[in-house]
This record gives C-alpha cells, sequence and structure tokens, in this order.
C-alpha cells in the first residue's frame, strides 16, 4: 500500500478524526467523557487540525497522531469546551478528573504525543510507523531535544511498539482510586531522546 503522511489534516476529515480517536481511547475515557456521542461532539469542537500528522488513503483516514507543544495541543480543551458540549456543571466535574488522571504538559525540550491511533483493518502496514517516523523527523527539524507520551502502564502493546522505535520509560505514575474509573491503574511516561 502507498500512502503520504500529512503535516496536519483536511476540514473534511475532522469527524472522521475524532471517531478514529475515540475507538482508541473511548475504552479508558468512557466513563468520563462519555456517552460516545457527546465525546465525540466534543472532540470535533476542540481537535486542532494543524497539530497532527495524519494517513488518509482512497479518501479514508487511516491513521492520526497528535501533538502537544507550545503552538497548542491536538485534542486538548478549556472549561469553556467542557461546559458548552456538557453543560457547566458537568463539564467541570469531568475536565476535574481528567487533569487528576494524567500530566499531559510535555518536559521542557520535549514535543508531547496527544493521541496515537490507527484504524484496526491498517494495522501491520507501517502506518503507525510512518507516522511515528514522521513526528520524530518534525521535532528534530523543530529542534526539540526529545519526542516524548504517556501511555497506560497496562497497555504493553503499546509500550512495546514505542519500545521499538526507541522510547525508554522515564517515569511511571499510580492513579489511585481513579482506577476504578478508568481501567488501568499507572500512567507511564516514554521519551525518545533525538
Amino acid at each position: 500500500m502507498s500512502f503520504q503522511v500529512l503535516h496536519g489534516l483536511p476540514e473534511p476529515f475532522r469527524a472522521a478524526a475524532a471517531d478514529l480517536y475515540w475507538q482508541a481511547f473511548g475504552g479508558k475515557l468512557g466513563p468520563v467523557m462519555g456517552p460516545p456521542a457527546r465525546a465525540q461532539s466534543y472532540l470535533r469542537r476542540v481537535m486542532r487540525l494543524d497539530q497532527c500528522f495524519a494517513i488518509v488513503h482512497d479518501n479514508s483516514l487511516l491513521g492520526i497522531i497528535g501533538l502537544h507543544s507550545e503552538a497548542g495541543t491536538f485534542a486538548g480543551g478549556t472549561a469553556q469546551d467542557f461546559g458548552a458540549v456538557y453543560g457547566s456543571l458537568r463539564g467541570l466535574w469531568r475536565l476535574k478528573l481528567l487533569m487528576m488522571v494524567g500530566n499531559n504538559d510535555p518536559d521542557v525540550g520535549a514535543l508531547m504525543i496527544d493521541g496515537f491511533s490507527v484504524q484496526a483493518r491498517a494495522r501491520g502496514k507501517g502506518i503507525g510507523a510512518a507516522l511515528l517516523e514522521a513526528v520524530i523527523s518534525y521535532a528534530r527539524a523543530q529542534g526539540f531535544d526529545a519526542v516524548q507520551l504517556d501511555v497506560a502502564g497496562s497497555n504493553w502493546r503499546a509500550r512495546g511498539f514505542y519500545q521499538r522505535h526507541g522510547f525508554t520509560v522515564q517515569s511511571e505514575r499510580k492513579i489511585g482510586l481513579l482506577r476504578l474509573i478508568f481501567g488501568f491503574d499507572s500512567t507511564v511516561r516514554m521519551q525518545r531522546r533525538l
């Protein structure tokens, strides 16, 4: 399969990007951001399509990897965004729980990956590796010292993928009783020095 990695994603793919992001993270985030239609509405609202790399083939989004840097974040939002989609009070507690589960701010000099997903039917075809290499090349060109990400401690498949691409574990953070909501007990920060 031939494909091209795009820096940024054309606007007509916004809904597909929200769907793909939710396919990857809905299992973990569903208890806080669900129901799915509401979560996808939130994602469509906040996604910055200039803060990602993507692969589109035959007018279908096959994979996407979001970025978080000083320029902005791919799938972040504000209290106002949560309030607009969920209502003021319901939005506030959702935002607070998400903030408690992870520190998604990048270390100084690092480019942070903010979500990474490949369509199930496209896995094993080099899509994920191509997206990750695009981010690493971009980070080098922009003068970053490292690329980093946070992953659920129990997500051994993802951790193995990142390790095969030169990432190492920097730290692990237990999330305490929040594990009862999110379904995992720790977040692991991984980093690849450039």
